[in-house]
C-alpha cells in the first residue's frame, strides 16, 4: 500500500508515521499492496484530527475522527475504515474483482445483497453559474449541498458545506 502522511499545522512524529503504517496493514489485506492512502494529521485548538482517504480502482473510502490524542484520532479512524469495508464488502468484491455478467443476474435469490432504498427521484435544471453564485443559491434554498454547471468550465460542479466550516467544490476530472 502506497501511504502518504500528511501534517497540517503539525509535523508528525515519527512514531506517529509507524503507527499509521502499522494500522493500515489491517486494511490493505482487503485492498491489496497497489492501493493508495493518505493519512492527513491536524491540529485545531480544541482537537486532533485524522483523516484518512484510501483508493483503488476508481473507488475512494474516507474517514475523519478527532481527539485529544493524534494516536487515538488514528485507532479510531482505521476502525471507521474498516466498518465501512466490511458494511459494503459484497458490493466492493463484484466491482474491484471482476466476476461475469451471469455470476451477477443469475445469483439465487437468498445471496441478494440489500439494496439502497432511493426514495425520491428529482429532476433539476443545471443552469451556468459561478461558485459563488451557486454557494448563494445553495444557502438561500437551506441545502447542504447545490449541483450546478460551472460557467467557467461548462462542467457539472457540486458545492457542499464543510463540516468543519467553510465550503467544498466537486469538480470531474478524468480517470486516469
Amino acid at each position: 500500500m502506497n501511504i502518504t502522511i500528511i501534517g497540517r499545522k503539525c509535523t508528525p512524529r515519527e512514531s506517529f508515521k509507524e503507527r499509521a503504517e502499522t494500522k493500515l496493514q489491517k486494511v490493505e489485506k482487503f485492498f491489496g499492496s497497489n492501493a493508495d492512502a493518505k493519512v492527513t494529521a491536524t491540529v485545531e485548538k480544541n482537537a486532533k484530527v485524522v483523516e484518512i482517504t484510501l483508493s483503488k480502482g476508481g473507488y475512494i473510502f474516507r474517514a475523519q475522527e478527532r481527539s485529544q490524542d493524534l494516536e487515538e484520532a488514528l485507532d479510531k479512524c482505521v476502525d471507521s475504515l474498516i466498518r465501512q469495508i466490511r458494511k459494503n464488502k459484497t458490493k466492493l468484491q463484484k466491482r474491484l474483482y471482476e466476476i461475469s455478467f451471469d455470476d451477477v443476474f443469475n445469483a439465487p435469490e437468498e445471496d441478494e445483497e440489500q439494496e439502497f432504498d432511493i426514495v425520491r427521484t428529482k429532476s433539476v435544471i443545471v443552469k451556468p453559474e459561478s461558485v459563488d453564485e451557486a454557494i448563494l443559491q445553495m444557502n438561500m434554498l437551506g441545502h447542504e449541498f447545490y449541483m450546478f454547471r460551472n460557467a467557467d468550465t461548462d462542467l457539472i460542479n457540486v458545492v457542499y458545506k464543510r463540516n468543519n466550516g467553510g465550503y467544498g467544490v466537486i469538480e470531474p476530472t478524468a480517470d486516469d
